[in-house]
């Protein structure tokens, strides 16, 4: 199954400083259809304007991975630590038990990036945040892993069972990405695409089940994000 869900379908709020596209609801935005797909609880499309951000707020018993698309976005903490993510790169933290954290475009320009939360697998774990920089020509016309809740993976690790993945595509290129029919993979492109011969447009959610492999061919080139989820 491969459901198409359409970016001008998707809960809309404008802050001003946000503008936060919902594909699943989230704070205002309510629809019983989207509640959720599997574990992934959200995924925010947001716009940051540029020296905006979230202040000091809390979170419990969630994985939050933050996939910076343009600009970037600097973090801190009440476990004390501080971090900038730019473009292409990922932190993710695990909330157990509590913690408080704020997020800030202190760039010159407008941050762009996707906010995923997935239910986690360990409640009431020590909370713990982490980034890394990834190779960006390790995405080009592959999927790259990103985060996973095996840490075998020597990737950013998550309390889930979950991966998320990364790619690039030039136009008229294509990736097959295995996929294990049981479980719920969310794609989101940044380009209008094929998912095994499904159209899907820029900022679309595809929503897959059902499928032993998913083969994405790339209309112009477009820029991936996947999350593979029980």
């Amino acid at each position: 199954m491969i459901d198409i869900r359409p970016f001008a379908s998707l809960g809309h709020a404008d802050h001003g400083w946000l503008d936060a596209r919902h594909h699943f609801s989230f704070a205002g935005y309510h629809d019983l259809r989207r509640l959720g797909w599997g574990s992934i609880r959200v995924w925010n499309d947001d716009r940051i304007a540029a020296k905006t951000g979230f202040p000091p707020h809390p979170h419990r018993d969630m994985e939050i991975i933050t996939y910076v698309r343009t600009g970037a976005i600097s973090h801190q903490d009440s476990m004390g630590n501080c971090g900038r993510t730019p473009a292409g790169d990922v932190q993710v933290m695990s909330a157990g038990t509590g913690v408080r954290h704020a997020e800030y475009n202190l760039e010159d320009e407008e941050t762009t990036l996707f906010q995923i939360w997935i239910e986690t697998d360990k409640p009431g774990a020590e909370p713990n945040w982490g980034m890394m920089p990834f190779p960006k020509e390790a995405r080009d016309g592959n999927f790259q892993l990103l985060a996973s809740g095996d840490p075998g993976d020597g990737v950013l690790s998550i309390n889930a069972d979950a991966r998320v993945l990364g790619a690039t595509l030039k136009a008229g290129d294509a990736v097959t990405y295995a996929a294990d029919p049981s479980r719920h993979l969310y794609l989101v492109p940044s380009a209008r695409v094929l998912v095994n011969g499904v159209a899907a447009n820029a900022r679309d959610g595809v929503a897959i089940t059902g499928e032993a492999a998913i083969t994405i061919g790339a209309e112009a080139d477009a820029e991936l994000v996947l999350v593979d989820a029980r």
